[in-house]
């Protein structure tokens, strides 16, 4: 209908003119917003972490995409735009993954505990590759922009610490807030650096968050019993 496409522009075009060559998008404000209650879930192990989520990253996506869409905002961060393309698909599995947990029942999503040795292992060789693909791709992708080599490298490690991380909350690996930790050291100065202001301060906000959430499901993998030895859980895929 005519009303809803007028609204829906509407909102995609609203912003805040902070400066005459600075603009906040909205749409950055509302979707860290809903990245930030779908870390609220994910604490309290419900499946309403992954829908809550997926709303977040079409719309952040649109942002970090920045000039490449036409925004004013600024540089496009290919990392950041990247990872909540991935986030799609792999919300769709958490959600998946974390209702058939549940089998119907009102019970916490998934049980934390630590990945095995093997895992991580594989985990890290495999992060450490995709980081060194992505900054070939991410620099390649760029080259009209004038921007530090360290930006590619940068947006790369969020790319695939995000991955990383998501995966890991999907399997119910306590590891996955260590690896938001590592992901908002690198991505909170590169936001301020590229003036994506109100990201930069809600993942500094996600950072106090993680580590909340860390010690809560440590606690957790202490206090209750492992689950029984799952075959699927043995390997990455």
């Amino acid at each position: 209908m005519d009303w809803i496409d007028h609204l829906l522009s509407a909102f995609y075009d609203a912003k805040w003119q902070v400066t005459a060559d600075q603009a906040i998008y909205y749409r950055e404000i509302v979707g860290n917003a809903f990245g930030l209650g779908s870390a609220l879930f994910g604490l309290r192990r419900s499946v309403w972490a992954w829908p809550v989520g997926i709303v977040g990253n079409v719309l952040l996506c649109t942002v970090f995409l920045g000039e490449a869409l036409g925004n004013d905002q600024g540089t496009p961060l290919y990392g950041q735009a990247s990872r909540q393309v991935f986030f799609l698909a792999a919300s769709a599995y958490g959600w998946w993954r974390w209702q058939r947990n549940r089998h119907g029942g009102e019970q916490p999503a998934v049980t934390p505990h630590w990945a095995t040795a093997r895992q991580r292992a594989v985990l890290a060789v495999a992060g450490l590759v995709a980081v060194g693909l992505c900054f070939l791709a991410f620099r390649a992708i760029g080259a009209g922009f004038p921007v530090p080599w360290w930006y590619y490298l940068a947006d790369s490690w969020i790319f695939v610490g995000s991955m990383l991380a998501t995966y890991a909350m999907a399997r119910g690996w306590v590891e996955f807030w260590l690896c938001w930790i590592a992901v908002d050291l690198v991505g909170v100065p590169e936001l301020l650096h590229f003036r994506y202001y109100p990201s930069a301060i809600l993942y500094a906000v996600y950072a106090a968050f993680v580590i909340w959430g860390f010690v809560v499901w440590l606690r957790i993998s202490r206090d209750r019993p492992q689950p029984l030895a799952d075959p699927a859980m043995e390997t990455v895929a």
